[in-house]
């Protein structure tokens, strides 16, 4: 990890440098995506299945696209204790977004009338579950489970398959747990090209949902408008704040867990007053990482984007991580809702030193699909009424019409635009 002290001369340029590091708008990707979709725009399924062929190495055909009903119904889960699981976390997903549900409401405004809003699910929603290096079964449950409790009628699955086209018997267990009605083994950006553009196989989505790598984010960039897009939730980062309280064993371990993703642009950091909790937390970083299976891809994302950065106060790591927008942050401080109430910008916080972000990323009940590379300033995280249209409504009676035509014509007649006015009066003449 970087070490950065803001005793140093050049700390603001290497905080800069910092925030800068996200790759959601690397030119180069962004230059490679936009080639990606316009061989789908162009070719449909025969670019579908070389590009496959060419990134997972399967080789599909245009009727091996889809997974079957059957296949999906047959899979069973790699053991008693992964059904158990994922049987858990779907109900604390469930409870947590039904709850969450937006219901059509009413007034009377200040006319007698009556306005609100409706809420009804998108029909046909596509979504996105990262394969590549792991297979993300809680990102099915984090994303089809909200789509089903929305009411949402059809579910479009897109995730990469092996090389011989197999997909995880666990997540196609999670894939009917959950609730998907189509399944299709493809991914990357020719994916989302797919869903928001529409091929002769996979008819196109309303909405496109769901994380992924710097390409599939790039493509939600590039294709919105087209479709409609949640967020972007791109390669993982976690920032933890820390003070002398907090256990340097468990933040070492905690970084570890979100740098092991194994694309190399996951971003981990630390902010603390304490220059010893730091140090202490390095350490522990190397002692355990010849205990991890993935050290590879770990010792990879913490050399390219893992930043130890010790501040002068707990208010300068406020500053700090308001400008980075972390899509999780860890409070591993005495004053830790203090600290809270003025993070502004994360996708997801995660109090005290009993809450690792593994619990969000799994079990907890919020979906773990959080913005990244700096668009929590801009973005929340995914819930469940992402999957509902909302609609207003306005019925005015005679009565409530006739309250309201003075201020009607009045500003018909400051935009030049009488034929509102009038569609208003003749109704009262």
């Amino acid at each position: 990890m970087k070490l950065v002290s803001h005793k140093a001369k050049g700390f603001q340029s290497q905080i800069a440098k910092m925030l800068k590091s996200s790759s959601l708008f690397d030119q180069t990707i962004i230059d490679r995506t936009s080639a990606i979709i316009h061989e789908v725009r162009s070719r449909g399924d025969r670019a579908l299945i070389e590009l496959t062929r060419k990134f997972d190495g399967a080789r599909l055909t245009p009727k091996s696209l889809g997974i079957s009903r059957t296949e999906l119904e047959d899979a069973r889960p790699s053991s008693r204790k992964v059904r158990t699981a994922i049987r858990e976390a779907t109900r604390n997903i469930e409870q947590f977004s039904k709850t969450s549900m937006r219901r059509d409401w009413t007034m009377k405004n200040s006319h007698g009338a009556r306005v609100g809003e409706k809420f009804d699910p998108f029909q046909r929603v596509g979504l996105y579950i990262p394969g590549g290096t792991a297979p993300l079964v809680s990102t099915a449950l984090m994303t089809i489970t909200l789509a089903r409790v929305a009411g949402c009628r059809e579910i479009v699955v897109c995730t990469p398959c092996g090389p011989q086209g197999q997909i995880n018997a666990d997540l196609c267990f999670a894939l009917t747990q959950a609730g998907a009605t189509e399944v299709f083994r493809i991914g990357g950006a020719q994916a989302i090209a797919a869903m928001a553009l529409g091929t002769k196989t996979i008819r196109p989505v309303n909405k496109i949902f769901g994380p992924g790598n710097a390409y599939v984010v790039a493509a939600k960039c590039a294709l919105f408008g087209q479709v409609a897009i949640d967020l972007l939730p791109g390669p993982s980062e976690v920032l933890i704040i820390a003070d002398q309280t907090a256990q340097p064993e468990w933040i070492a371990a905690d970084l570890i867990a979100q740098a092991e993703h194994g694309s190399g642009h996951e971003r981990v950091v630390l902010i603390s007053p304490a220059k010893r909790t730091i140090d202490r937390v390095r350490d522990a970083i190397d002692g355990q990482l010849h205990n991890r299976n993935r050290a590879t891809f770990i010792r990879k994302a913490l050399q390219a984007n893992g930043w130890a950065i010790h501040v002068a106060n707990l208010s300068q790591a406020i500053e700090i991580t308001n400008q980075f927008a972390p899509e999780h942050c860890e409070i591993m401080a005495a004053d830790k809702q203090r600290i809270a109430k003025s993070i502004r910008t994360a996708g997801a916080i995660f109090l005290g030193d009993f809450s690792p972000t593994v619990l969000g990323d799994y079990v907890a009940g919020p979906s773990h699909v959080l913005p990244t590379g700096g668009a929590g300033k801009s973005f929340a995280g995914l819930t469940v009424d992402q999957f509902q249209r909302r609609t207003s409504v306005v019925q005015y009676s005679r009565a409530a019409l006739n309250r309201a035509v003075d201020s009607v014509s009045a500003f018909a007649t400051m935009e030049g635009l009488d034929g509102h006015g009038r569609s208003a009066t003749i109704r009262l003449d």
